[in-house]
């Protein structure tokens, strides 16, 4: 073995030393010659040099990348390093080759082999290295030793940061982490602000800067197209158009919107642009059917709606139905049953939370709806028809030719008020929403008009409307709208419209059934819409009592199972017909 040169363990020491202290910075190299970046090639002074700076980013990593530096050193020899030309080498050769360089720097050699040395070539050039001259080597020296302890500063910063640097990675982890978990968490409340309406836009035409109260006028005025397309304009012009106040005068001109001729709003509850939507349904006759009941052997049903729940009589019975959420549909089993009659029940109404229902057997029944309670006594001689029921008072009309008025309190109950004759058999009654008379509409059999008004507290004829019905033009049904107007169909086809103010001798106008169909019931919206249903088919028709001509037609049944349709009741969504043998259900919402 070779024993090392004098001095060598000296220099392999400070090496050492120098290697925990960390390498110096890259210094910059002059146009004019300068120090190579120590590790690749030696310190040299030259002719011509590149300037390189180093990166703070690469720096603060503490990583080295191995750069290319060109002098010639003291008085004559160039010399040219290379850090493996941008190769990686492995930690071994890094520190070899950071040794080298800095044996080639304090020893001031001309020329270094690539790859820069190892530690022992290192130490023998301090030891032997005397080819330079002195003041290059205290140069030399002297800036070696100012670089080391600007980069011993620079490595003190660096070391305090790793610390710092790895909690901030784990932060951002961690941080990332809980983000997620927030984003997470927010997502709901993030959704939820999306569905909410958007603020009035800061900046836009002049038109969304106004009061809101002159826009609802200027807006007033447009119509349900117009209305539609500004509503896709932004989400705060859609928030604006939904205000039941731009709709309402659309709504007064649709069909079956909830509204009365004289504007009362009776679905407060539902907006008024959905009842809009569901109103071009009616108009266009766009419906989807289904069979809601079903029963065995043929009925005269009638039923009345309240609430979400359904009444209607089925032989001596009287049920009571709830329906679905949809509204499409009933439960099947039934919320309760009223009995009391011997015969066939032909009619009943609601009134005060009981029911008054009319038998074949001449006895008017009362029921309460939530109890037990039932009442029934004989009230004709035949079978009762009609009745109603209207501010504590009931009325009732019979086969026997006769129109009777009953008290509703308790105490009173089967006491006769009054006893009408009325020459003919009674078909249909209805009291006026004053509560200060009743009409009658008979079979017109006689030489007087089928329709008659009797003043309900003295049981005197108060006057007849019309003079040219034609003999067996009974009226099946007929229903006040107004106190002042009131409606009737029957055998003669047609559907009157009468005003009291205007005429009491012809109707103000009339609807004749294309087929020649008698008419056995109607309804209206109270506005502009009409339905009937007529004695074949079970045809059910919609009008627009704005024009002559029937709106649409809905044929029930077919030719084997014909069928009247015997009452008629619809909601804004919803249409239901009862009919000898089902309960049919025209569901208007989702044809």
């Amino acid at each position: 073995m070779v024993s090392p040169p004098p001095g060598a363990a000296a220099a392999v020491a400070a090496a050492r030393a120098w290697l925990r202290v960390g390498p110096a910075p890259r210094p910059l190299m002059g146009s004019q010659g300068g120090l190579g970046p120590p590790g690749n090639g030696g310190p040299g002074e030259g002719e011509s040099g590149e300037t390189r700076k180093p990166q703070e980013g690469r720096a603060a990593r503490g990583k080295r990348r191995k750069g290319k530096g060109k002098g010639k050193a003291g008085a004559g020899q160039g010399g040219r390093g290379s850090g493996a030309e941008g190769k990686p080498q492995p930690p071994q050769a890094k520190e070899a080759a950071g040794l080298g360089a800095e044996a080639g720097e304090r020893a001031g050699l001309g020329k270094v082999g690539e790859g820069g040395g190892s530690i022992e070539e290192g130490a023998r050039r301090i030891v032997s290295g005397d080819e330079g001259s002195a003041g290059a080597r205290k140069e030399a020296k002297g800036r070696y030793d100012g670089k080391k302890e600007e980069w011993g500063v620079r490595t003190g910063q660096r070391e305090e940061a790793r610390p710092a640097r790895a909690q901030g990675r784990g932060c951002q982890a961690w941080g990332r982490l809980a983000g997620t978990g927030a984003a997470m968490a927010a997502a709901p409340e993030e959704e939820a602000g999306a569905r909410e309406p958007a603020g009035r836009p800061a900046a836009g035409p002049a038109l969304l800067r106004l009061p809101e109260e002159l826009l609802l006028l200027i807006c007033s005025y447009l119509d349900m197209q117009a209305l539609g397309r500004l509503a896709q304009v932004c989400r705060w012009l859609r928030r604006f158009t939904n205000c039941d106040l731009l709709w309402r005068r659309i709504a007064r001109a649709s069909l079956n919107s909830g509204f009365t001729r004289l504007g009362t709003d009776l679905m407060a509850s539902v907006p008024v642009k959905e009842r809009v939507k569901v109103s071009q349904n009616w108009r266009l006759g766009r419906c989807q059917e289904g069979i809601l009941l079903k029963w065995k052997c043929s009925q005269m049903p009638w039923m009345q709606l309240e609430g979400d729940s359904l009444y209607i009589s089925q032989a001596n019975f009287i049920l009571a139905y709830q329906f679905r959420p949809d509204g499409a549909s009933l439960n099947r089993r039934p919320l309760g049953v009223f009995a009391g009659h011997d015969e066939d029940v032909c009619h009943f109404v609601l009134a005060n939370s009981h029911i008054i229902s009319a038998g074949g057997d001449g006895k008017i029944g009362i029921h309460k709806i939530h109890s037990t309670f039932t009442v029934k006594y004989s009230a004709h001689e035949q079978e009762v028809n009609c009745v109603d029921c209207k501010g504590g008072i009931i009325v009732s009309g019979s086969r026997d030719r006769t129109a009777k008025v009953w008290p509703l309190a308790s105490g009173r109950l089967g006491q006769c008020l009054h006893t009408i004759q009325t020459e003919d058999r009674v078909w249909s009654i209805a009291i006026s929403p004053l509560h200060s008379s009743f009409v009658t509409g008979t079979a017109c059999c006689g030489h007087f008009s089928p329709l008659r008004i009797w003043d309900l507290n003295s049981g005197q004829l108060m006057t007849h409307l019309g003079g040219d019905f034609p003999p067996g033009a009974g009226v099946l049904d007929v229903m006040y709208e107004s106190p002042s107007t009131l409606l009737s169909c029957g055998y003669d086809t047609y559907v009157r419209y009468w005003d009291l103010r205007a005429s009491v001798r012809k109707c103000v106008m009339e609807w004749e059934e294309p087929h020649d169909s008698t008419l056995y019931c109607l309804q209206t919206d109270g506005n502009h819409l009409l339905a009937t249903g007529s004695s074949y088919y079970g045809v059910v028709r919609l009008w627009d009592r704005r024009q002559r001509a029937c709106l649409h037609a809905f044929p029930l049944t077919s030719t084997p199972l014909s069928s009247p349709v015997y009452c008629l009741r619809f909601t804004t969504r919803h249409l239901y017909a009862a009919l000898s043998y089902n309960l049919h259900g025209l569901d208007f919402q989702t044809p």
